[in-house]
């Protein structure tokens, strides 16, 4: 089995191979669709949250470390 990867975009269903690729593939093929997320301003800038609560901290036990 020989793996092929690339981007393009999906029109009305159809998924085009692009050229470089069509004179290689001659058998039947199975195709898996990732859709790529793009990231938002936000999630690139601000830092991840936690969530804390039900967490006991203690203040004296964090400064010895």
């Amino acid at each position: 089995m020989q793996a092929y990867e690339f981007y393009t975009t999906a029109e009305n269903g159809i998924i085009r191979i692009p050229d470089e690729y069509k004179n290689k593939i001659k058998s039947k093929i199975k195709v898996i669709v990732v859709e790529e997320k793009s990231e938002s301003i936000r999630d690139i800038l601000l830092p991840p949250t936690l969530d804390t609560r039900g967490f006991a901290f203690d203040r004296e036990e964090a400064n010895e470390r």
